[in-house]
């Protein structure tokens, strides 16, 4: 369904996977890639967003890298330069907003969801609406007086590698007024959107729900 454009990134370029619905226009979301790189799986997730409407780009955070070996991926994880990431997430969502006309929603998963929730706090108005599943890495920090889009938290209520974080990140979205919703499914674990994973975390039932609220969200927001 999606094809791989590239776009300016500070004087750069980088590239992404793009999907557009059938009637070829729509509100932006940026799909952010889990560790594993921009793999099937998040491009999947491009087109679920093209078939409900949406214009959606998942930029390759990775350029051109993929795994599916963990002890690969938390080695890629770290070795990610965050001032590169905020440059390609900034040209991302001026890609995708001036495509679209109008602020793009953000979204990632597990690393992804912590650069989401980094891009809403560094762009300002561009983004009008985040959703963070289960986001954690360890050497992004976020401008919360820069946010300006409400903020979807999804969470699973068995992960040890994230959840120590949520409350700092809910006081200090509240201590500044951040509109902000957190939801945290009972009997998940981290990663529980990924319907490839066959180590029991996918949750089915948990996933449809997550889904829905999120185009719930953006429908509402952007």
């Amino acid at each position: 369904m999606g094809e791989v454009v590239s776009f300016a990134s500070n004087g750069g370029t980088a590239s992404g996977y793009l999907a557009k619905p059938a009637s070829g226009s729509g509100k932006g979301v940026i799909v952010i890639q889990e560790w594993w790189g921009l793999n099937g799986n998040i491009k999947g997730i491009a087109d679920r967003f093209a078939a409900e409407g949406f214009v959606a780009l998942a930029p390759d955070m990775y350029h051109g890298k993929v795994t599916a070996e963990p002890d690969e991926a938390g080695k890629m994880l770290m070795a990610l330069n965050i001032g590169q990431a905020a440059k390609d997430l900034q040209g991302a969502i001026n890609y995708l907003k001036d495509l679209t006309g109008a602020p793009v929603g953000t979204v990632g998963f597990c690393m992804g969801g912590a650069l989401s929730l980094f891009a809403a706090c560094n762009n300002g108005p561009a983004v009008g609406a985040c959703v963070d599943f289960y986001g954690g890495h360890p050497a992004v920090t976020y401008n919360w007086d820069g946010l300006t889009a409400p903020v979807l938290g999804i969470w699973a209520s068995d992960d040890a590698f994230v959840n120590p974080n949520v409350p700092g990140y809910d006081k200090a979205l509240t201590e500044r007024g951040k509109k902000h919703e957190f939801i945290t499914y009972p009997n998940t674990h981290h990663a529980f959107f990924n319907d490839e994973h066959t180590d029991g975390s996918y949750n089915a039932e948990a996933a449809a729900d997550a889904w829905n609220k999120t185009l719930a969200f953006y429908r509402a927001n952007l």
